[in-house]
């Protein structure tokens, strides 16, 4: 494919939607989600003349995959920032990070962690130790496992149950 424009063309019109749809599973926003396929789809062009001819579709889910938890660990750093910042005492010059951010700013940050603590008193016991383990704590479906009692299997069909509850009971509107 080294520069043949149609054929780059055509595997984006064949994979344009299951790269959207594994990108957006991750970032869960269909505007993020579109900005990263644009920038994934840059990065597969440029990285063509690298790939070894194995697993095309599975390649390009790979680039997708990364750039988007790239993608969450840096709006993740970005909130862990801005929290941090509203944190600092007031500085000598009078000034202090939390002004910049607005009274509103802050009112609506401490409505949205209230509303979250209330929704996670509401998950169901086993599923909110394997939400807890994975997404808070980082731990591997082994680590769990392990620390469980249980296998690997299981815990991976716990996360999607978990997961499935999730979408059933919590609206991404009660959220903004």
């Amino acid at each position: 494919m080294n520069g043949d424009e149609a054929a780059f063309r055509e595997l984006v019109t064949t994979y344009r939607h299951h790269l959207f749809q594994t990108i957006y599973a991750i970032v869960r926003h269909a505007k993020d989600a579109e900005d990263l396929s644009q920038d994934v789809w840059t990065r597969i062009y440029f990285s063509l003349p690298q790939y070894q001819m194995k697993g095309l579709k599975t390649w390009m889910t790979r680039i997708a995959v990364n750039r988007a938890i790239d993608f969450k660990r840096s709006a993740s750093r970005r909130k862990e920032e801005m929290t941090a910042e509203m944190g600092e005492p007031i500085q000598s010059s009078g000034t202090h990070r939390y002004f910049e951010h607005g009274v509103e700013h802050e009112v609506m940050l401490n409505e949205t962690t209230e509303l979250v603590r209330k929704k996670l008193h509401q998950i169901p016991a086993n599923y909110h130790e394997v939400l807890t383990a994975y997404y808070i704590h980082h731990h591997s479906y082994q680590d769990i496992a392990n620390a469980h009692g249980v296998t690997v299997k299981t815990v991976e069909s716990k996360l999607y149950r978990a997961k499935q509850w999730l979408r059933n009971n919590w609206k991404e509107e009660e959220f903004l």
